[in-house]
Parts: C-alpha cells; sequence; structure tokens
C-alpha cells in the first residue's frame, strides 16, 4: 500500500517585479507546489504577503499553461500551434536561426528582447547577458519601459547613494504618499502607515483616483493626471514665501538651490489650483502641514513617471524635503531606492567586460518600430523573448503585433508559461519558475538580501534561465571559463562578499531563513546626508541637474503637457490581481477586465454600469467591462495594466490604446498615463 507523501514547508523568495520582495513559506508535498503564503524571514514583509501570490502561485507553477517541454512553432506565426520536440532541437533551431542572421548582417542583427520577469539577480540577469555579450549582440536599454525615469530622477538629486528604507516610517511625523497605490503595489507601507496615525502622525495621498490609503488618510488631493511637477514647484514657492526652508541646511547640503527656486516661482497658487484642479484652501492646507512637520517623509510611485512630465514630477516632489531640511535623521527623507545599499556586483557577475566597443544599443520602447525597420545599417533578423511579455506590457500593441508577426523575424522565446508573446516565437525554452532553483535576491524597494533555494524539482523538461544559457553558450562554442559557472558560482559573483553585514560569509551561504539588513558604513542605518552621503559630483543633494540641462535642455523641472485629442485620460495602474503581466493566465484574469469612469462621465454617454463598452482611439479598440464609480475625477478613466488579449472582443487590450511616440521629458520612457480615448456603447 503507498504511503501518502509527506508535506513540508520550506522557505522561499518572491521575485516579481515588487518593491518588497517577500519572503515566502511555501507548503509542498513531492514535487507539487501546494499553499505560498508570507514568512517571517524578511523583518520587513514580516509573514504578510499580497492576495495574487498567495493565490495564484500554485495555478502558475503547475496549471494547464506551464510550459514543460521545448516546442517548435508549426503553424502560422501567432495562430499558438506548436509540437514537442527535444532539448537537443531546439537548441539546434536557437543556433540556426542566430547563426542565420549572424552570417548574412553580422552578430549585432541578434537582439535579446528581455524585461524584469523574474528579480532574482541570476534570473534576471547572469548568464544570459554573457552569452549575447560574447556574441556581440545588439544591447538593450530596459529602463525606458519603466523605472527608469523615476531612478535617474532620483539619481540627479542623490546619485546612486541609497535613500530612506521605508521601514523608517515609524520615526515619520508626516508622510506623502504620492502616485503610490500603497495597497495594490507596495502593500507593506500600508500597516506602517497606520501605526504613523495612531501615535499622531499625518498621512497626506496625492492621486487622481481615490486609491484604498485615501480612505485612512489626514488629507487627499485628488489632483489632474500628469500635474505633480505642477502641485511641487507650486509648493517650493510658497515654502519660500512662508519663509519656511531651511537655510543652514540648504547652505551646506544643497546644491542648485538659485535656479531651481528661480523656476519654482514661475508656479503660483492660481496656476497651481486651475492646473492641478484642486482647491487654493487645499494647496494652503498642505503647506501647513509641511511647515509644522519635523520629520516629513515622501513615497513616490512609479505612476508619476508615466507622464510627459513625469521626470520633472519626481525631480520636483523628491526635492521638497531637501528644501525644508527633512534630511539628517530618522524618518525624514525620500523613500526610494534604499535597496542600493546592497553590495550588488552586477558588472562582474554580468560579464560587461565583455561588451565589444561601438555595440549599439536600442530603447526597448522604440523595437516595434526597429523589429519593422529593414533601412537599419544592421537590421534585426533575429530575436530572443525571455524573462518578459512584450505583447501584454508595451504601449502601441498593434504595432508590436506586427513586427513579431514577420516571418523574416527568427523568434526563440523562454518563458514558465506560454504567454500572448510565446504564441509568436518559432521555438520556445520552457523556462523553471524561481521555485526550482538558487538564487540570491537585493530588492529596490527596501533594504534586505535574501537567498532561496529550490522547494521543487524543475517541472517536466523546465530548466533554470541559467542552465539554458549555459546549454545555448556550449552549442555556440563558447568554451571559456564565465559559460561554466555554476548557479553557487554565479551567486558569489553577484555580491561582494566583503561586506560587514555578511559577516564574512559568501553570498551563496546566507542563510535561507533570514534576511540580511543592509545598514550604513558606520553600522548605522541608513540615513541621507548624515552617514549615507548623496553620491553626486558636489557631494550635495542637486537640485540643478547639469546632465539633463545637456541632454535635454533643461536643469530643472519644469511643466510640459502633452496635447490631448480625445476628452478622457486612460489610467492603467497596478492590477490586485497580476504582477505587471504576470499571472494573466489564471482564472481569475482571463474574463473582461474593468474599467472604472465617473458618473458624469456615464451619464454624458448613456452608459450603465456592468455593462461592456468600447474603449477607442486613433491606434484601436478594446472592450471592458464598465464600472461607474466616484473614485475617479471626471475625465479620468482607469482600467488595470497587464490583461492578456483574450479578455477583450477585439483581441486587444489597453496596451493597444497606449501611444508609443509621446516619451516623458527625462530619459525618454514610455507615457502609458498619455493616453486619450473616447468610450461607446459595444455594437
Amino acid at each position: 500500500m503507498n504511503q501518502p507523501l509527506d508535506i513540508t514547508t520550506l522557505p522561499s523568495v518572491c521575485p516579481l517585479d515588487c518593491p518588497d520582495t517577500c519572503s515566502l513559506s511555501v507548503k509542498v508535498q513531492g514535487g507539487t507546489v501546494l499553499e505560498v503564503k508570507g514568512s517571517t524571514a524578511n523583518p520587513y514583509t514580516a509573514n504578510v504577503i499580497c492576495n495574487k501570490v498567495a493565490r495564484y502561485y500554485p495555478e502558475f507553477v503547475h496549471g494547464k499553461a506551464r510550459l514543460t517541454h521545448p516546442l517548435k512553432r508549426v503553424g502560422p506565426r501567432g495562430s499558438g500551434q506548436f509540437e514537442q520536440i527535444s532539448w537537443d532541437e531546439a537548441l539546434d533551431m536557437v543556433h540556426a536561426g542566430f547563426t542565420q542572421a549572424i552570417e548574412a548582417h553580422g552578430p549585432q542583427s541578434v537582439l535579446p528582447f528581455n524585461y524584469a520577469g523574474p528579480h532574482g539577480e541570476l534570473a534576471g540577469g547572469s548568464m544570459d547577458r554573457r552569452f549575447f555579450y560574447q556574441m556581440g549582440a545588439s544591447m538593450l536599454n530596459r529602463g525606458p519601459l519603466c523605472g527608469g525615469v523615476r531612478g535617474g530622477a532620483y539619481a540627479s538629486l542623490f546619485g546612486a547613494a541609497p535613500g530612506m528604507p521605508p521601514v523608517q516610517l515609524e520615526h515619520s511625523d508626516l508622510v506623502l504618499v504620492w502616485g503610490n497605490n500603497v495597497t495594490v503595489s507596495n502593500l507593506h507601507l500600508a500597516p506602517l502607515l497606520k501605526k504613523l496615525r495612531a501615535r499622531g502622525g499625518k498621512l497626506v495621498v496625492v492621486d487622481p483616483k481615490r486609491i484604498k490609503i485615501a480612505e485612512q488618510c489626514d488629507m487627499y488631493l485628488q489632483i489632474k493626471p500628469g500635474t505633480d511637477v505642477v502641485l511641487a514647484m507650486g509648493l517650493a514657492a510658497e515654502l519660500e514665501r512662508r519663509d519656511a526652508l531651511d537655510q543652514g541646511f540648504i547652505a551646506q547640503w544643497v546644491a542648485g538651490f538659485d535656479p531651481y527656486m528661480a523656476q519654482a516661482r514661475q508656479y503660483g497658487l492660481d496656476q497651481v489650483v486651475e492646473t492641478c484642479g484642486i482647491s487654493a484652501a487645499e494647496f494652503h492646507a498642505l503647506a501647513d502641514m509641511m511647515v509644522a512637520a519635523k520629520k516629513m517623509a515622501c513615497a513616490f510611485g512609479n505612476g508619476i513617471e508615466r507622464g510627459r512630465s513625469g521626470g520633472s514630477a519626481l525631480r520636483a516632489g523628491m526635492a521638497l524635503p531637501a528644501l525644508l531640511g527633512h534630511h539628517g535623521r530618522l524618518g525624514a527623507g525620500v523613500m526610494a531606492k534604499s535597496g542600493g545599499a546592497t553590495p550588488k556586483t552586477q558588472s562582474r557577475l554580468h560579464g560587461d567586460h565583455l561588451i565589444r566597443p561601438g555595440t549599439r544599443t536600442f530603447n526597448i520602447v522604440d523595437l516595434a518600430n526597429i523589429l519593422q525597420d529593414d533601412g537599419l545599417e544592421v537590421p534585426i533578423k533575429a530575436t530572443m523573448i525571455y524573462n518578459h511579455n512584450p505583447v501584454a506590457t508595451h504601449p502601441d500593441q498593434a504595432n508590436l503585433m506586427r513586427a513579431l508577426m514577420r516571418e523574416d523575424l527568427f523568434i526563440a522565446g523562454c518563458d514558465v508559461v506560454m504567454t500572448d508573446s510565446m504564441a509568436y516565437c518559432d521555438v520556445i525554452l520552457p523556462a523553471a519558475s524561481h521555485f526550482e532553483f538558487d538564487d540570491i535576491y537585493g530588492a529596490y524597494g527596501q533594504n534586505y538580501l535574501q537567498r532561496a533555494a529550490p522547494v521543487i524539482p524543475h517541472v517536466g523538461e523546465s530548466l533554470p534561465n541559467t542552465e539554458i544559457f549555459r546549454r545555448l553558450a556550449a552549442r555556440f562554442g563558447y568554451t571559456d571559463p564565465l559559460f561554466q559557472a555554476s548557479d553557487t558560482q554565479l551567486m558569489d559573483e553577484a555580491i561582494d562578499a566583503s561586506h560587514p553585514q555578511l559577516e564574512g560569509k559568501r553570498p551563496s551561504e546566507i542563510p535561507l531563513d533570514r534576511a540580511i539588513e543592509m545598514m550604513a558604513s558606520d553600522g548605522e542605518p541608513l540615513v541621507m546626508c548624515k552617514n549615507v552621503r548623496p553620491a553626486t559630483a558636489s557631494g550635495r543633494i542637486e537640485l540643478f541637474s547639469q546632465d539633463y540641462e545637456v541632454r535635454y535642455g533643461f536643469g530643472v523641472p519644469r511643466y510640459d503637457p502633452a496635447p490631448q485629442d480625445l476628452p478622457l485620460t486612460l489610467i492603467t495602474p497596478s492590477s490586485s490581481k497580476r504582477t505587471n503581466a504576470t499571472f494573466g493566465s489564471d482564472s481569475a484574469s482571463t474574463g473582461p477586465e474593468l474599467l472604472e469612469m465617473h458618473p458624469k462621465d456615464a451619464e454624458e454617454r448613456g452608459l450603465q454600469d456592468g455593462e461592456i463598452v468600447s474603449v477607442w482611439n486613433a491606434l484601436g479598440a478594446v472592450t471592458l467591462q464598465l464600472k461607474v464609480t466616484e473614485v475617479t475625477r471626471p475625465g479620468v478613466l482607469y482600467s488595470p495594466k497587464g490583461t492578456w488579449r483574450g479578455t477583450s472582443q477585439t483581441g486587444f487590450t489597453v496596451n493597444a490604446l497606449i501611444p508609443a511616440d509621446i516619451r516623458t521629458d527625462i530619459e525618454d520612457g514610455a507615457c502609458y498615463h498619455e493616453t486619450f480615448v473616447e468610450v461607446k456603447p459595444t455594437q
């Protein structure tokens, strides 16, 4: 008689594109993940995880969409018709497809098409970078798709210095949550904000939508989308008029004050009220709270960067604590980039020395056009999509789909599950989920370092990214030991083992049941302008950026609105059911997605709550289920990002409506929130 298999609980780490990077507790039986919960290994995430990870990960690992064997396309491109092949045949197909492009056009005719699916140091970028660098393939600037504008804005003020860790909010007396949907995409701030208010601290929420955390705040400002820079610059001017700026701190720690304030003074109260859509009383009340605060912290979300003036908005918002002297003590400052304290050695891990001089780099937002541009000196004739679902995430979805339909473009794919993007591939390599391999995890939203080991064997014939690219390297004849490094070696090459917080351990020896907090060089908590110095040329917080002055013609923030050709603005924020497009294959995400609309807009168009509507502009149309609600402003619509094509009757998602040619003011980023549409009943 067969004995039932034991059920065990093992530690792990969430690898998804989220600032929190939670520690996990995974219940497994045999080779099956039964349940995913939070754990206490990471004190910041403290046993709490989001519903989507808890509900959808077992299905993601073991469900019907899981890729378990290499596949070869046998039908028209995009049809989803594949047949199973061996690993040897799959590797031969990749070799043949890439080699054909290289022999005809040179190595830069090959392009890696990847982004940030897993955030482990190994799965996110290690052996794959070495492989493509050795080949001499074209390179990719990935930041403009998401995060690069926010990162550039932060670096323009502080350089690469780590900002305030979120746990320090326990010392704050005023917190500005600005463009940050905490309960959906920054979950572990919520209990800290609750404690803030319980001890008498103040919480201000600035967002075009009355998000859940706004129901529990002391002030909510429902500004018009894309006008954040006007509010922030107006506040700087108002605080100066009140003689509230900390001149001593400014003299010691701030550079570029004069040109910055000369620009800020152009934004008076009347312009703030008219442009931002708030009242003068609200503006003055916020200024009052800022003047009264002793330890103000600001938590800015990525939503701000997705507008035409997004970079300026973030720079202006992040400048406010510096103007008020809110740095140099616990609980005061900009809550951002604290993961920068982790001593990553990415140049070594990626093998940057392999990069050939003169290799071109493309902006990832441009790839739909790049893949169709035969006028390039070296056209792209082969690509590999991995760690990414571009059909579900890029702007101007229809144009990207046209690019991927080209029969003269060889497309290799690698993913954990079958996605809308994998359907276009000539050959698919099945990737292991993060529960099936070793990896080490920094974070971009908190300052803990964690390690995870496999909790189940590889599902089917799937393999970790590192092993897939080892095999590809061998197939291409790359024999340097760099391409044979084990995952243990790669973990040790990912992190500087001499960092004092590692206490002499190799990164591959970090305990699985404990997260390591990264501290300042003096062993104390990270505090900007105390034990963390701005990593700028001046060693100060730079309000004027010489780099941006040279590159873009403005060294200080400015407001540059995009022209609006249709009456409604569509915002596509994070989903409570998906992390970007991950989990889009789950049944919870397969029905029509919601479209939130103010009652005034619905009444004007004769639309009813619950009906399926068509949202359209010159780029395309998508069907969504209408939800009439007062949480949004008149003229502003909300529909969560990351849906897959099957959710809409048109075969397109909201990404088909998002322009790719409107760009952010800095870093040439995608303007997801400069999407103007109209809505009508479906025919």
